[in-house]
């Protein structure tokens, strides 16, 4: 009975139903378990497009991060003290392209996935407000290295919990994109349309 309700919770989170599992009855950690899981069978099952067909791996794999990946969010840690001056659409615009830049650094970086154990570890969150962000940590478990991610979840307008940052293998994503964006902004004058158009 476990596994028949694991196995709803998954499907209805990963199709969007409402009604059977509203999105605000879950918490931080089951979100991205859900969304973690949810993400390593994609990759699993999709792992052999990686070299036949590229765009078909990483549409797979962006349409699983979306269900549980705030990219606004995204965009605006990113941005940082920049986000102030960026109009909506600017915002908007730089929130795709993260998009498909986490997509392809995500999607390759778990390419190699082969059904590793995935450990959820002990949160060391002792904030006492259950609407504070939550870092959930998760551990892959290899036969000869361990991959060890963390998950920076929110709780959006909607009363759902989404990730807004993440550090994969000690990388801080937001953190080494931010640099890169006040690099470009410096190099084009803070014109942000500009530091959109050479963004890599």
């Amino acid at each position: 009975m476990k596994s028949l309700k694991k196995f709803v919770l998954i499907w209805c989170f990963l199709l969007g139903l409402p009604g059977i599992v509203n999105a605000q009855q879950l918490s931080a950690v089951e979100t991205a378990e859900q969304g973690v899981e949810t993400l390593l069978e994609t990759v699993a099952s999709s792992k052999d497009f990686f070299l036949s067909d590229r765009d078909r791996y990483f549409s797979e794999v962006e349409t699983v991060l979306s269900t549980f990946v705030d990219f606004n969010a995204v965009a605006d840690v990113v941005m940082n003290r920049y986000a102030g001056d960026a109009t909506a659409a600017q915002k908007q615009r730089f929130s795709d392209i993260l998009k498909s830049t986490l997509t392809r650094f995500y999607g390759a970086s778990l390419v190699n996935y082969n059904g590793e154990e995935l450990a959820f570890l002990p949160s060391n969150n002792t904030n006492a407000d259950p609407r504070a962000d939550t870092v959930v940590g998760m551990e892959l478990r290899g036969t000869d290295s361990n991959l060890r991610l963390q998950y920076q979840m929110f709780l959006n307008e909607n009363d759902e919990w989404k990730l807004k940052n993440l550090s994969l293998a000690g990388i801080n994503l937001a953190r080494q994109y931010f640099t890169q964006f006040s690099a470009l902004m410096t190099q084009h004058g803070n014109d942000i349309d500009l530091v959109l158009d050479n963004w890599q």
